[in-house]
């Protein structure tokens, strides 16, 4: 996964200052998951939070301008993607799309998940035979349109 400098110099301060995601979102004012995807390029961040970030990091000008810039999006890694992490996250779509969108269908009609009108929540939820991961994915249906 190739990180821009900005990304790896915000990453550094985080080390440095001992920092979650969660303490940077909470002096962002947005969520963990939107306030991660923002320190990795994928999205933009309004004024305020990218100046509340760059202020609790010591961020230069330079790092608190590029979370206020429309990123390109999905170009940090390779198809298929060769972190065993996000490549579960993958695998979870390669086994199991096929009914996912099934059952949207069934349930909605013909049409598809929001990825812009979307939220993401991740949670560890803790469990004797081994702490599970818990990813919500909550996006508006969208109904094709017909013409």
């Amino acid at each position: 996964m190739a990180l821009s400098a900005v990304t790896q110099l915000i990453l550094e301060a985080k080390k440095k200052k001992e920092l979650t995601f969660l303490q940077i979102a909470e002096a962002a004012g947005c969520s963990e998951v939107y306030c991660t995807a923002a320190i990795y390029g994928q999205q933009t961040l309004s004024a305020e939070q990218a100046e509340a970030i760059a202020k609790l990091l010591d961020l230069p000008e330079k790092a608190e301008n590029e979370l206020k810039t429309i990123p390109f999006r999905g170009v940090n890694f390779s198809m298929p993607p060769t972190d065993p992490t996000i490549y579960r996250l993958y695998e979870i779509v390669l086994v199991y799309g096929d009914t996912i969108k099934a059952l949207i269908h069934e349930k909605f009609g013909d049409g598809i998940m929001s990825a812009i009108d979307f939220k993401m929540d991740l949670d560890k939820e803790e469990n004797p035979h081994g702490d599970r991961v818990v990813i919500t994915l909550n996006g508006k249906f969208l109904k094709y349109k017909t013409f």
